[in-house]
């Protein structure tokens, strides 16, 4: 084992800050006392004194009106009243807000504790400088960790896989043989990465396991929710593009290859060897079925069942998936469904009345 252990420096909690500075920080402007003092963030509803709050979607303003924030940052559009209040305008309130947040409160720090001795590290696995290595984590055989790295206990590192700098991998994360993770790739509790995919060649009734020989490879700047599933591929790899970002409970079949700076919302599925272009959305609970191609940009609805390919972007929902505005005309008329129903029960039986008195 190859270890080099330097001292981390910790980052520290930003210090309140005035308005002003928080508007040159997001290249903002400022409406009101340039010299407020903020010491913390909060949506509209729970914002109170000394909090800044951000307004992004419309319907919000109402909320805005009556939030006891003591500023708000509003996009250039925001028609602003003489209320007194404070405020920080500029072209993306919700981006700006997240800069402002992350000024004010920064990331989640990571107790710097090297190596534990409670920790089983393979002889044959290098570790770069920087890494934290917590209670019961499990380093196989030609594991390679980059600098910088944090894995949280009971997590399990496979045989020749490949971890990039400043990554964090949170409890329980298990990494199966032969995978690679890229840089600054955060992987939350519980999720697993390499597993075998889903392969059965049926013989005479009998199902035969296919050796799942590929691996897994998740890009730079990955980040992955909890509880999360990602099949190794069958010959070639399963691949997360860089910057894309899962929520919770995803599971991802073998093969599939996830373009970049796509979002996942929970409890996503997608089957095998399914294409996903870049900057792709797929809301909760969406389902897709393998061996298709998903162009750049698609939009998926919560809830929809993807069937068939779906040309770059699209935007679709329901089960089976249909583009947004066929979709709002299906909707629409379901719900008059039993109107019809009764009208043409109404038509049969004023039709039977004619046939009988011709």
């Amino acid at each position: 084992m190859t270890v080099n252990n330097g001292n981390r420096v910790k980052a520290t909690e930003a210090a309140p800050q005035r308005v002003i500075e928080l508007a040159e920080h997001v290249g903002g402007q400022v409406v009101g006392d340039e010299l407020l003092i903020i010491t913390g963030a909060a949506t509209l509803s729970d914002a109170g004194e000394g909090d800044v709050s951000f307004l992004a979607n419309p319907k919000y303003e109402k909320e805005m009106r009556t939030s006891a924030a003591s500023a708000i940052v509003v996009g250039e559009k925001v028609e602003l009243q003489e209320d007194g209040r404070t405020y920080i305008v500029c072209k993306d309130p919700y981006y700006a807000f997240m800069q402002i947040v992350v000024k004010l409160h920064g990331h989640r720090e990571h107790q710097a504790i090297g190596v534990s001795a409670k920790a089983s590290v393979a002889e044959t696995a290098t570790i770069e400088e920087k890494v934290d290595i917590h209670d019961f984590v499990v380093i196989s055989d030609k594991v390679h960790i980059g600098a910088g790295t944090v894995i949280y206990p009971s997590c399990v590192i496979g045989p020749g896989s490949r971890i990039g700098r400043d990554c964090v991998l949170y409890p329980n994360v298990t990494i199966y043989d032969g995978c690679t993770i890229g840089d600054r790739v955060t992987i939350h509790a519980g999720t697993v990465v390499g597993q075998d995919g889903f392969g059965y060649a049926t013989h005479e009734g009998v199902h035969h396991k296919i050796p799942q020989i590929g691996g897994v490879v998740i890009e730079d700047d990955v980040e992955i929710g909890a509880c999360c599933a990602i099949d190794r591929g069958t010959l070639g790899d399963t691949v997360i593009g860089r910057g894309s970002k899962f929520s919770n409970l995803i599971a991802i079949g073998h093969n599939t290859k996830i373009g970049p700076y796509s979002l996942l919302v929970a409890q996503v599925g997608i089957a095998g060897s399914v294409t996903v272009g870049h900057h792709c959305v797929f809301g909760g609970q969406a389902g897709v079925v393998g061996h298709i191609t998903i162009g750049d940009g698609v939009q998926v609805g919560a809830q929809a069942g993807v069937i068939n390919e779906i040309p770059a972007g699209s935007s679709v929902v329901g089960s089976p998936a249909m583009p947004l505005t066929q979709a709002k005309r299906s909707i629409t008329i379901m719900k008059d469904l039993p109107e019809f129903r009764r009208k043409l029960r109404d038509l049969e039986k004023a039709l039977r009345h004619l046939l009988k008195g011709s």
